[in-house]
């Protein structure tokens, strides 16, 4: 017997996975809460609903895709093997029996085997004492092979179960050809036919008179899929096989290797390669500390501005929302154009082009900086009750909240930035993409919300942290690592397996077994070891674009995790020592407990003191603002780093960016001078500022640029008529009638120096623009309007809600007091009590079995003897939202029509109205 002992139930083997609960101490019964939380929703009133909640499909469903690939191995071997199973009998399943020579892994196998059933049985997967282990039901269901339905681990059904509705006289031919006695009935010729192809040395003896091409067939099915198609006269290898139950019929047509005689050509496995380890993730490049946090701080600080310039842009004039939602494919693109990034880019990692413009966009959108405008003009977010006039459709726009952003420190606005991103589960990677009804997915659009995508990057970025410091890790190692660890998360194929054929476009598909020649291993084979795992699942995306995000928003720097990044995280550095071999196994296994729980999200406070502390780290490393500029003679500015804000806004009004990089180079042109005129500057003002913040001499090509644009500006006055335009030199105003251009303006004199037109001012405005003129929009009192820029706000927004996946991790609190409420309820439930006669039933009517059911005078009297005698006894109750229940309660007085008694499910004192207790029943033997 295996030296690994794990009874559910103490002395007395449990005979339900009820009692294999009942049985466990609080802290297992906290740890199986805190892994299955959709356990809690509502708590269980005992240990009986707690076990059928826990054999529910959705809930066994989300449990399996929580277990690493060794922890499902092992459950997939229950799932295949007779129930209940001995210990011994899953070891063999897993290392073989030894027949076909010895498995260097088995060791490792063996010693990671404990931890694995420990992990099933903490997740209430399996129960059982080690010599009867039993999968729960659900999970059986969805494991096991069917006739029809292909298992993970390429075998196929039983004896018994390919048999069924073969006809008796059928099922003793088979016998007879196989060497056996004939029986007096099917059920006993099944059963000595599976004795046979679980009997190694009869077995051996029966395959050893098979023909070559026989064993080529069965070569060829044994690792799965175990199905194939002969013909109607199949050849005379095939009829062997036929013959002797070796491949028995599934129906007209197809045929399949059972698994008793499947499990004998294996030696015994289950699957053709186990994984008790984790794959390691080895450093593909190292690089020093101080430069990965350097290279980190540069993206930090590029990705600021990136969405700085962004909401920039779009605090001017945004882009319309789509009526679906989201952002227009154009609008990207434009906005891909503003940022001066490619609208997709490859990623180093492989994989689909990355949509970079939409991260941007959604980045800004999960940070609570951008959203929809609501399309109201004066934004407010009721058109009646404010007199809002609505606009032609929304906007997306700056929030009030991205003016507070940019009021903080270069790495606090960081840290805002990259909390968002870690937490949220908007997943712009999928922008671009086809959701389940064929609709294109469009950034700021529904469609995004990945509830897996916080934990799979937290995940990605912990992995980046076990690393040595500075090193970046292999792309292929780490999804490995993930697949591994999760390989059905992402996936489909659990949760919507039901019986029924394979697909015939799909890799389990039947195949022809009528010729025999050698096909090598089946392409559904599981696991073999040149086999890559699949990498498209949802998982590895999301890991692909997790490496590619923290890179652009300087989490890391050259692919190694900064140590801004780890601060972020919580985490120290893990130091670069790995455990490997068998004492990996311990170690994997005291980290991870009875099983695989789900991550506890860190509390706001936390967050906040995890990014702070990031700051911190991160703001040495930034460069200097700096308060000057070098002036040229061509007309361009060069900024050598980062500006100061004051300035870097004034320069945006009176230059136009013309490249970015290490240094900024700011163009002057007219229009961006009389830009900064329109903004209320005057020509003495700007000289000032230039010279004030230019390093170099003021070049004199920009003097008489802004001179002579000073000296045009305002000599043309528009204003509201609909529109108008005056001007003291009635001989400007004759050369603007003159000239073609004005004609779409209908313009019309009405006294020397005014004109009248047909358009609005802005159209006016800009059509004299593009004549060459530099005209100034002016008030109904005449004064100039000073025009600004980003004064375009939505009302107060709030950042976007991440989507949960399932319920939330339980806190110690929540955990205690449901592991108290379940015990209480569970000992009301079990307690012996008397029989009691249902006294509101019919004549004739039986005794009850649920809870008591007594008359008003019956209830009334039996709670008084029980004050009387200091009794406990059993309830059924109704509470105020028609929910029943049964408890144990201890009554300590009954006047006004209630009862007050200590309430042993709830372990208070209560009140209960005496209308709503359903009956009494005393306890036996006085418990």
């Amino acid at each position: 017997m295996s030296s690994h002992v794990h009874p559910d139930g103490g002395g007395v083997a449990p005979r339900s996975l009820a009692e294999a609960l009942r049985s466990r101490a609080d802290d297992a019964l906290a740890a199986l809460l805190r892994a299955r939380p959709d356990l809690l929703s509502p708590v269980p009133s005992d240990m009986t609903q707690l076990a059928t909640r826990a054999g529910t499909r959705a809930s066994v469903v989300r449990a399996l895709s929580r277990l690493d690939r060794f922890a499902l191995q092992t459950a997939e071997a229950l799932a295949v093997a007779p129930e209940p199973t001995p210990y011994d009998s899953l070891r063999t399943l897993m290392i073989g029996d030894g027949t076909q020579g010895d498995d260097p892994d088995a060791a490792t196998v063996a010693a990671a085997l404990p931890h694995a059933l420990d992990t099933l049985r903490g997740q209430a997967l399996v129960w059982g004492a080690d010599d009867a282990l039993r999968l729960v039901r659900t999970a059986r269901e969805l494991l096991a092979p069917a006739p029809r339905h292909p298992s993970p681990t390429g075998l196929g059904p039983t004896v018994a179960e390919a048999t069924t509705g073969m006809s008796p006289g059928r099922i003793q031919e088979i016998v007879t050809a196989a060497g056996l006695p004939t029986t007096h009935d099917s059920v006993s010729a099944v059963a000595a036919l599976t004795e046979l192809f679980t009997d190694r040395a009869r077995m051996a003896a029966l395959l050893s008179e098979a023909p070559p091409a026989s064993l080529d067939v069965l070569s060829r099915l044994v690792w799965g899929p175990p199905y194939g198609q002969v013909t109607a006269d199949p050849a005379a290898h095939l009829r062997w096989l036929l013959d002797r139950g070796l491949l028995l019929p599934t129906s007209p047509g197809t045929v399949t290797l059972p698994r008793e005689a499947a499990l004998h050509l294996r030696g015994g496995r289950a699957h053709r390669a186990v994984h008790p380890l984790p794959p390691p993730i080895e450093p593909a490049t190292p690089h020093d500390p101080h430069t990965v946090d350097s290279a980190a701080a540069g993206q930090a600080h590029a990705a600021i501005g990136t969405v700085e310039q962004l909401l920039k842009e779009w605090g001017e004039a945004g882009p319309s929302v789509l009526r679906a939602g989201g952002l227009s494919v154009r609008d990207l693109k434009r906005a891909a154009v503003t940022l001066d990034v490619p609208e997709y880019q490859p990623l180093p990692s492989g994989g689909e082009p990355y949509p970079l413009a939409a991260f941007w966009v959604e980045l800004a959108y999960a940070a609570g900086l951008l959203a929809s405008d609501g399309g109201l003009a004066d934004g407010s977010d009721d058109p009646e009750a404010t007199g809002g006039a609505r606009r032609e459709g929304e906007r997306y726009a700056p929030t009030p909240a991205y003016d507070a952003w940019l009021e903080l420190p270069v790495a606090e606005r960081w840290a805002a930035l990259v909390s968002a991103w870690l937490t949220a589960t908007r997943t712009a990677g999928l922008v671009g993409g086809r959701d389940g009804k064929d609709r294109t997915l469009s950034a700021l659009g529904p469609g995004l919300d990945r509830s897996s995508a916080p934990e799979v990057r937290h995940r990605v970025l912990t992995l980046l942290a076990e690393l040595p410091e500075g090193a970046s890790p292999d792309p292929a190692g780490l999804m490995d690592r993930l697949q591994w660890e999760r390989p059905l998360q992402g996936t489909t194929s659990i949760a919507t397996s039901q019986p029924g054929p394979p697909p015939p476009q799909q890799s389990g598909r039947p195949r022809s077994v009528g010729r025999a020649r050698p096909t090598g291993r089946a392409a559904s084979a599981p696991a073999a070891p040149e086999a890559p795992p699949p990498r498209d699942d949802l998982r590895s995306r999301i890991a692909r674009w997790t490496l590619a995000e923290a890179e652009l928003i300087g989490v890391t720097g050259r692919g190694a995790l900064s140590s801004q990044g780890r601060a972020l995280l919580g985490t120290a550095h893990a130091g670069p020592d790995a455990v490997t071999g068998p004492d990996a196994v311990a170690s994997a296994a005291s980290r991870s407990g009875p099983g695989p729980a789900p991550e506890v999200a860190p509390t706001p406070a936390e967050q906040a003191v995890q990014a702070a502390r990031a700051a911190r780290l991160l703001t040495p490393l930034l460069p200097e603002p700096l308060d000057h500029i070098l002036l040229q003679a061509d007309l361009t500015a060069v900024a050598p780093g980062p500006l100061l804000r004051p300035l870097a806004d004034m320069l945006d009004v009176l230059a136009d960016v013309e490249s970015k990089g290490a240094a900024t180079v700011y163009r002057f042109t007219p229009a961006s001078v009389r830009r900064a005129l329109d903004a209320g500057q005057s020509t003495a003002d700007l000289h000032a500022f230039l010279a004030k913040h230019a390093r170099t001499p003021v070049p004199q090509p920009l003097s008489y640029l802004i001179d002579d644009v000073a000296r045009r500006h305002g000599r043309l006055r528009v204003g509201a008529a609909s529109a108008y335009v005056r001007c003291d030199d009635d001989a400007v105003l004759g050369e603007i009638l003159a000239d073609r251009r004005s004609a779409a303006l209908g313009l019309r004199r009405l006294a020397p120096t005014v004109l009248a037109s047909r358009v609005d001012p802005t159209t006016l405005l800009d059509g004299l623009r593009v004549m060459g003129f530099a005209p100034a929009a002016e008030s109904a009192e005449g004064d100039v309007l000073i025009t600004r820029a980003q004064a375009r706000r939505t009302p107060p927004r709030r950042a976007p809600e991440p989507v949960p996946e399932g319920p939330p991790v339980p806190d110690a609190t929540l955990l205690g007091a449901a592991v108290r409420a379940i015990r209480a309820g569970d000992a009301a439930s079990t307690a012996p009590r008397k029989p009691v006669q249902d006294r509101t039933a019919p004549e004739g009517a039986g005794r009850e079995t649920g809870p008591p059911r007594t008359t008003s005078a019956d209830t009334l009297a039996t709670m008084q003897a029980a004050v009387l005698a200091g009794e406990r006894v059993w309830i059924g109750y109704v509470n105020a939202e028609g929910t029943a229940s049964q408890r144990v309660i201890e009554p300590i007085r009954v006047e006004g029509g209630f009862v007050t008694a200590f309430d042993r499910t709830a372990e208070e004192v209560r009140t209960f109205p005496l209308h709503r207790i359903t009956g009494v029943a005393e306890l036996a033997g006085g418990e």
